[in-house]
């Protein structure tokens, strides 16, 4: 017998015959708030009661009646149910992880005539990341960012609006936002945290509006804005040339099992002033595809992390050159590699996910920022997940999302 047959028997029944009806048992205390839009599943997590039978027990007061007990279980028609409400309802809140990246390698192969350079670069995502809570506005001419570190813009300068902006000219929306940056990533690093941010946000936009534009428009926008953005469009590891915007998809070529630890001093090194003083003719000339079949074939070691803006970021910071070299004494062996990511100013070691005692003793580091991390990539039509704990390498919860529904 359907559901709808049974309520309908049952309806009848207790209004013939004067019935009072007891609800023995009920699964229908599920918070919608924790419902994936689009899934006819639940949240392991959620307050959904788990019942395989909803059993209904009438009985008449006034006459020792026969008692009726009806018993089904509801869950298939209860998610179609919920699916349809979804559908109609649309998304009203949405958080999303925004991972940082660190280039394995990078060569700068030439400088080009629009003042930008070629690079030949292996980045990869880690799980290192900030946290974007979306809602939607009921604005419809202004968003509205707020973050929880000083120093971030919030106006048009911040990657995030600028992703938002870029979206409506694109797709003609009219959806507005109040934005939420639970920062975790320093900025001025070398680890894109800006550019994930903005590839975050582009997907965000993109899921209330019903996913107007395709991954592969998003990820051809996203360069518009920002070099680097582009890559987290991929699934997490990519062969990027270019000024970074030519992003190849590959294989992770590194064990997720693999941990790293991050360092990165106060002091930042300007972008624009590292390039200043790169000097091509000084720098590698190693081929790129052969450190990245190096690393596919032989992991992660010292000779293929190579980085050509390391000694130019010297120059401007020479700090960081002591830290590196202090980073790989004290190490004794403990790392596989020891190098700086993008234009820095963090140094990362690969191969432990402990920073050496130096840095806890003396005076110099006491205000340096530390973080261990591990390789991730992104699932299949979803964004990045993060990981459970900072000790689950490459696992990941069961969702990458929360969402509300309006």
């Amino acid at each position: 017998m359907s559901s709808c047959n049974i309520l309908g028997f049952y309806q009848l029944y207790t209004s013939c015959n004067n019935v009072k009806p007891h609800i023995k048992k009920s699964c229908f205390s599920q918070s919608w708030s924790n419902r994936p839009h689009g899934s006819s599943y639940f949240h392991k997590n959620s307050q959904f009661v788990r019942s395989n039978f909803v059993i209904v027990k009438a009985s008449d007061s006034t006459t020792s009646r026969k008692q009726v007990e009806i018993t089904y279980n509801p869950e298939e028609k209860f998610n179609k149910l919920a699916d349809e409400v979804d559908r109609e309802a649309g998304l009203s809140r949405l958080t999303l992880f925004s991972p940082c990246k660190i280039n394995v390698f990078l060569r700068i192969t030439g400088k080009r005539d629009d003042e930008y350079h070629d690079l030949a670069s292996l980045f990869h995502v880690i799980s290192l990341g900030d946290k974007i809570k979306f809602s939607l506005s009921p604005s419809k001419s202004k968003d509205r960012l707020s973050t929880n570190v000083a120093g971030v813009p919030l106006d048009e300068r911040n990657l995030i609006i600028k992703a938002l902006n870029l979206y409506r000219k694109k797709t003609e929306t009219d959806k507005y936002f109040w934005i939420h940056l639970d920062k975790k990533v320093p900025t001025g690093a070398g680890l894109g945290g800006g550019s994930s941010n903005a590839a975050t946000t582009l997907w965000a936009a993109n899921q209330f509006s019903g996913c107007l534009a395709t991954e592969k428009e998003l990820q051809e926008w996203s360069g518009e804005i920002g070099s680097d953005i582009p890559f987290f469009f991929s699934h997490g590891a990519a062969y990027c040339t270019g000024r970074g915007e030519v992003v190849q998809d590959i294989p992770s070529p590194i064990p997720f099992d693999i941990p790293m630890v991050l360092i990165k001093p106060q002091q930042e090194c300007s972008t624009a002033e590292v390039y200043k003083r790169f000097q091509l003719d000084l720098s590698s000339k190693v081929d790129p595809l052969s450190l990245l079949e190096k690393i596919s074939t032989s992991g992660i070691s010292q000779d293929v992390c190579v980085n050509d803006l390391e000694p130019p970021a010297f120059e401007v910071l020479p700090s960081l050159k002591r830290l590196k070299q202090r980073v790989i004494a004290a190490g004794r062996g403990q790392y596989d590699a020891v190098f700086m990511s993008g234009s820095g100013s963090t140094i990362v070691g690969v191969g432990s996910p402990d920073p050496p005692q130096f840095v806890y003793d003396d005076e110099e580091y006491k205000d340096v920022f530390l973080s261990e991390a591990s390789f991730i990539t992104r699932p299949a039509n979803q964004w990045y997940v993060e990981p459970v704990s900072a000790g689950s390498y490459g696992d990941q919860p069961e969702f990458s999302a929360s969402f509300e529904m309006s």
